[in-house]
């Protein structure tokens, strides 16, 4: 993975000083240690569209437009709603009532569950379980605006939410704080996003700094004041003896969007927002319905701790933002590395979104092929990171400004093409912004990238590997490189260019559960694989809530086979077989510098190109009558008019996407049990998980 940073001054200084000319990036890297046709309707490739623009970057702090207060606007509402007709099904998810010409299964249920959450009170504080949330004090006083299904919630200055589920939060006064990022009145609402395949997120409330000119009382009245333009009557005079002017005061809204629509449509994804088995067992969800019809579950015990910190974690979070201030002669570069399940990826979840606070923007060098951060799993990528990361991978996956696919969950099969791919994509940082990354390969990597800075993550009592020290860099060997040769009798030693040196962090992991791969469901590799691939195609479905849209009901575009090259990269396979292997199969869509020429037939390549990959497909069908490949991609017609190039890796389709699509009679596409066994190297496919690795299991010696 690497970052790269655009150095600005702080939020509080005047904006037009932000894009100065006193600008550099910072960077950090990641590597994980551990046949059917179609019919008519089909889309042409060469469509004519405008060209797309890189987009600039964006300031985290910037004028938007706020929710409408209710007093503003409720007589406007009232009046479109009764002028208007026939409303399009909405995912209400906890308001007030449904629209009564809406009589599927899905509205009755919002509908009862809505009237229930109404009956129960709007405020936590009419819980019948006060006196225990007191005790354990967890008590939020929130209250639930029926109209415009959100609810306004006080919390007190130190007060934490821990929680699963998701929401839309605003902050409306006050300051609080998400995953080391610094959320303020002011700036644009967040999406929140805590599943039980990672830690809950934690929202902690920082208080308010108002400036020296308002006493408390001025910031008391105006902290009341917001708190009553977001409802319609006045509200209850408990919660508004919560205010006071130390009071964060936030809008949580319900999250509804095609990614959790498509997701949820699964039955084995139903609860990807909910609670895991040790929550449920251990009882932990605190009872809120009005935290509840906003799609939030608080927690409370021992699953309540969010993300646990270790003094050594918070350390080198410390240095690390104290290294991007100072003055440096070169760009800071940061490289994170450690053990499976250490922690590597929150670490640097957290690290970016403590950037954040202070820049515009951060690049991200994507090295970890199996456990991707923004892109879909055996990519390679350099993304441009303008906003925080408030949830696991899967629910911030983008489009990256440059990106190899290398076909694998691992590098192990061919090394040398995943340095050479690394580097084709350090070409276009330009050495500015800081950065975070099997031994050699990060041997090399802090030795080519010129690494300043270190972040080892461990656990328990023994380290998992040696650590990277700048002394054993001086006589350690990598997988291309050597140790730099000693200076000359004649030469100094800190003038001599190929000696480096780095600052080195060891971090210890403390939070449960360090060291082992997940157990529970959603938290195995292969799950967090496959929820990657459902987000990226899940941009395939409508926008507007509606029915999901299984495979075989997507439009494809038709290219000719003449057109593009195809080529497998993780192992050889006969040019007469390839389409028979590509067939219903995720590609790479990537681009040749030369160009592609066909003589009728399909172009196979002979060796695996390193070359920009601008997104994924699904090779959907080919038609050898007609010399067409039909592809299934999100991926833009403007964008795909530059491929001529399919890629076939091991990256397979999420077995769900191809059992689970509904509307089909007969036989499922893609799907046959007319398969004969007797044929020689035939059989099903048996996969076991949850084995431990060899380099984990304790001897008894």
């Amino acid at each position: 993975m690497t970052m790269k940073v655009h150095k600005v001054p702080s939020r509080s200084q005047n904006s037009t000083k932000r894009h100065g000319k006193n600008k550099w990036r910072k960077k950090i890297h990641r590597l994980d240690s551990s046949l059917l046709n179609t019919g008519p309707g089909t889309a042409k490739l060469e469509q004519q569209i405008t060209k797309k623009e890189k987009p600039e970057l964006k300031r985290l702090k910037k004028s938007y437009t706020k929710p409408i207060p209710e007093n503003s606007c409720a007589e406007e509402k009232r009046k479109e709603k009764a002028t208007s007709g026939t409303f399009a099904h909405v995912h209400t998810n906890g308001g007030t009532e449904l629209d009564d010409s809406s009589s599927s299964v899905d509205s009755q249920e919002w509908s009862e569950y809505a009237n229930s959450v109404l009956k129960n009170g709007m405020e936590s504080s009419t819980s019948p379980k006060t006196d225990q949330m007191e005790e354990d004090g967890l008590q939020f006083h929130a209250h639930f605006d029926r109209i415009h299904n959100r609810a306004v919630l006080v919390m007190k200055q130190g007060q934490v939410l821990c929680f699963r589920g998701k929401c839309l939060l605003t902050c409306l006064y006050g300051h609080v704080e998400v995953l080391g990022f610094t959320i303020e009145e002011g700036q644009q609402p967040y999406p929140l996003f805590s599943p039980p395949s990672h830690c809950p997120l934690t929202i902690t409330a920082l208080g308010n700094n108002p400036p020296s000119s308002k006493n408390k009382k001025e910031g008391l009245l105006e902290a009341k004041a917001i708190v009553r333009k977001y409802f319609s009557s006045e509200p209850s005079k408990k919660l508004m003896s919560e205010v006071d002017s130390d009071s964060c005061v936030v809008l949580l809204e319900p999250l509804d969007t095609p990614l959790t629509r498509f997701l949820t449509s699964f039955s084995e994804l139903s609860e990807i927002f909910g609670l895991n088995s040790k929550e449920l067992k251990s009882q932990a969800a605190v009872y809120n319905p009005v935290l509840s019809a906003v799609g939030v579950t608080a927690l409370r015990g021992p699953c309540a701790q969010g993300l646990v910190v270790s003094r050594s974690y918070r350390e080198a979070i410390s240095s690390l933002l104290s290294a991007w201030a100072g003055e440096f002669v070169r760009c800071p570069i940061i490289l994170v590395c450690g053990g499976k399940s250490s922690g590597k990826s929150t670490f640097n979840r957290h690290l970016m979104n403590s950037l954040l606070n202070h820049t515009a923007s951060v690049e991200y060098l994507e090295c970890d092929l199996g456990q991707t951060e923004f892109t879909p799993p055996g990519c390679l990528s350099l993304n441009t990171v303008t906003e925080p990361l408030l949830g696991p991978p899967f629910t911030h996956l983008r489009d990256p400004e440059h990106m190899v696919y290398y076909g694998q969950a691992d590098c192990q099969a061919d090394i040398d093409r995943y340095l050479e791919s690394l580097k084709s994509l350090w070409r276009h940082v330009s050495g500015e912004s800081p950065f975070s990354f099997e031994f050699l390969i990060l041997i090399d990597l802090i030795r080519l990238f010129s690494v300043t800075h270190v972040v080892q993550l461990s656990f328990g009592n023994a380290p998992q590997c040696q650590l990277l020290t700048p002394d054993l860099l001086r006589t350690a060997r990598g997988w291309q490189t050597h140790p730099p040769t000693p200076p000359t009798l004649t030469e100094e030693p800190a003038s001599h260019p190929s000696i480096r040196s780095h600052v080195f962090f060891s971090v210890q992991s403390e939070f449960e559960g360090a060291g082992t791969s997940g157990v529970m469901q959603h938290q195995r590799s292969n799950e967090l694989r496959d929820l990657a691939l459902l987000s990226y195609f899940s941009q395939l479905q409508s926008p507007e809530p509606g029915p999901i849209r299984p495979l075989h009901c997507l439009i494809p575009y038709q290219v000719p086979h003449s057109a593009v090259a195809v080529g497998v990269t993780h192992c050889e396979v006969a040019p007469n077989n390839i389409l028979y292997a590509a067939n219903a199969s995720i590609v790479g869509l990537c681009c040749l510098s030369e160009k592609v020429m066909g003589r009728g037939g399909p172009v196979v390549l002979s060796q695996t190109p390193i070359c920009q990959c601008v997104g994924l497909g699904v090779l959907r069908g080919v038609d050898m009558a007609r010399g067409l490949y039909f592809l299934v991609t999100p991926v833009s017609p403007s964008v795909l008019r530059h491929v001529n190039c399919l890629l076939l890796g091991e990256i397979t389709l999420p077995k769900i996407l191809l059992t689970k699509q509904h509307g089909v009679e007969g036989d499922l596409p893609y799907i046959t049990t007319d398969y004969s066994f007797e044929v020689q190297g035939a059989g099903k496919l048996h996969i076991y998980k949850g084995l431990t690795r060899p380099g984990f299991i304790k001897s008894n010696n």
